[in-house]
């Protein structure tokens, strides 16, 4: 195995088969020891984090494969916290998908002179780029375009599949009695096909019982042991 890159929650080896395996840290993203799937940079280690997050990407990314929906999963190893994925080629140097149910964290942290905290928001999507030094920054259609990072029609089907897949996690939280607040995505291409790349876990979103915010580690064991 040949490690490619260290990344902040994952770390990626290229495999001899061209296959890529992911090893899933407990390192989580925050500021000040609080967790945050919005911040860029690790805030906190929590013990069991790694397998958690695979546990619930296992989960879903099986789940939307059922529903015909493309990824880049290939299997898992809950033990040894790894994920074996098929190679994908990212858009520019990465790009998130943000998918927004209830205007919260940063979205609020923007627009609070028109937004409430709390206030429902009909799967709003907003795009950010992978970008450390410069905090991540939103970025709009045209830009995107513009500066060659992908065309009109690659970007209306990354906000469909993204509204699809959101709706689909949305959905499975919500017969456990969570409320999906927001959730982050990112996508690559496998040829000409554009599929679900990285993870779907407690570290990607922001989940709600009973008005109460679910930690990611509580979130899984909600979603997978209830």
């Amino acid at each position: 195995m040949e490690l490619v890159n260290k990344g902040k929650t994952k770390d990626v080896y290229k495999l001899e088969n061209g296959n890529y395996l992911l090893k899933f840290k407990d390192d989580v993203t925050g500021e000040d020891g609080v967790f945050d799937p919005g911040a860029n940079k690790v805030g906190l280690t929590i013990e069991g984090a790694g397998r958690s997050a695979l546990k619930l990407s296992k989960y879903f990314f099986e789940l939307l494969e059922e529903k015909g929906i493309p990824t880049h999963y290939i299997d898992a190893d809950v033990e040894e916290a790894t994920m074996t994925v098929k190679p994908a080629k990212v858009f520019g140097n990465g790009l998130e998908m943000i998918c927004r149910y209830r205007a919260v964290g940063s979205f609020l942290r923007r627009y609070g002179m028109y937004a409430k905290e709390g206030q429902p928001l009909d799967a709003l999507v907003e795009v950010t780029i992978k970008d450390d030094e410069r905090n991540d920054p939103l970025i709009t259609e045209d830009a995107l375009c513009m500066l060659g990072i992908l065309t009109h029609d690659e970007y209306e089907t990354l906000k469909e599949l993204t509204i699809k897949i959101s709706n689909i996690v949305k959905e499975e939280l919500a017969k456990k009695g969570i409320e999906l607040y927001d959730i982050k995505l990112e996508f690559g291409k496998i040829g000409d096909e554009i599929v679900l790349i990285d993870e779907i876990s407690g570290g990607n979103m922001r989940a709600y019982k009973d008005g109460k915010y679910i930690e990611p580690l509580e979130l899984e064991k909600l979603i997978l042991n209830d």
